[in-house]
């Protein structure tokens, strides 16, 4: 189904986000947890990208197969980095061929296993670009082109500390054609409330769907911080993992503050929310049944 039509029939969406793991035993255990998740009827799901051909393939494989063996619709991740445009094309044009109709156009972060690697080398260095280039394609498989989804960061841009720029930025890459906006992970939900606003102000009015991820470990906590470009752990957080005697127990932790932040959010407005699952099924399920409810049709009604 295209984004749009989804965004159309869904008040509030609920989504879920997987990253294509290295082996094929890996592989078949995340399509069974994702045929898990499928229970909780998500409006969608998406799939990361590695860049520097770590895992583009498995991304395209996984994608296909998620469409083709559930009744889900999946938007498959694109970076910029390390691309030609005749990788570009061929990548679109792979997609188009196999019946994937929604994109989710992003920058990218330069690749730390290249050796040599310059951005200017790419045949796109902005996912403005990307996006107006996805969708100028003319073979894409509906009549109104690509879904194209873009990011967003309600706790800032790491690499444009002027909020200001910042949301121009994110301006263009809606006026290139975004038909929506994934946020970033976030743990306090007064940053989404600012950045919705600032949207606002700057004439934004695509659809903009929140990230989160409920932490499970201590050591995960860490390396959240890092994959999430600095994302910042209040100190009310911090104090309630620090109580944890083990990892179960900051398991807990983190689901129930995700609950918190997921009610507090569909109680204002929220017009979708995006759960990164870590390619796991047992934190994303413990927070429905913390809602009340047993699938995202409930949510949607509510």
């Amino acid at each position: 189904m295209h984004i749009r039509d989804i965004f159309a029939q869904h008040r509030t969406t609920f989504s879920f986000e997987f990253f294509p793991p290295k082996t094929d035993e890996a592989s078949d255990e995340l399509f069974r947890n994702i045929a898990t998740l499928q229970e909780l009827q998500p409006s969608f799901v998406s799939v990361t990208y590695g860049a520097g051909g770590s895992t583009r393939d498995r991304t395209h494989d996984l994608v296909v197969r998620i469409q083709k063996e559930t009744s889900l619709t999946a938007v498959s991740h694109l970076t910029c980095v390390c691309h030609s445009l005749d990788e570009m094309t061929a990548i679109l044009d792979r997609y188009a061929a196999s019946g994937i109709k929604n994109v989710l156009a992003l920058g990218g972060d330069p690749p730390k296993t290249v050796v040599g690697y310059k951005r200017e080398d790419d045949a796109f260095q902005y996912a403005e670009q990307l996006v107006r280039f996805i969708r100028s394609r003319p073979n894409a498989p509906d009549r109104r082109g690509f879904g194209v989804g873009v990011a967003g960061f309600p706790e800032g841009h790491p690499g444009c500390p002027n909020r200001l720029k910042e949301m121009d930025y994110l301006k263009a890459k809606v006026d290139a054609g975004a038909d929506y906006i994934c946020t970033q992970l976030f743990f306090d939900n007064r940053d989404f409330y600012d950045f919705r606003e600032r949207c606002e102000l700057a004439g934004i009015t695509v659809p903009i769907v929140v990230g989160i991820m409920p932490i499970g470990s201590k050591a995960g906590m860490v390396r959240m911080a890092e994959l999430a470009l600095g994302a910042k752990i209040p100190a009310k957080l911090l104090r309630a993992v620090g109580r944890c005697a083990d990892d179960e127990a900051v398991s807990r932790v983190g689901v129930s503050w995700a609950t918190e932040q997921c009610a507090d959010l569909l109680h204002n407005g929220v017009r979708g929310i995006h759960f990164y699952t870590l390619n796991k099924s047992d934190a994303t399920r413990q927070i429905y049944s913390n809602l009340g409810v047993a699938d995202s049709a409930a949510l949607r009604a509510g």
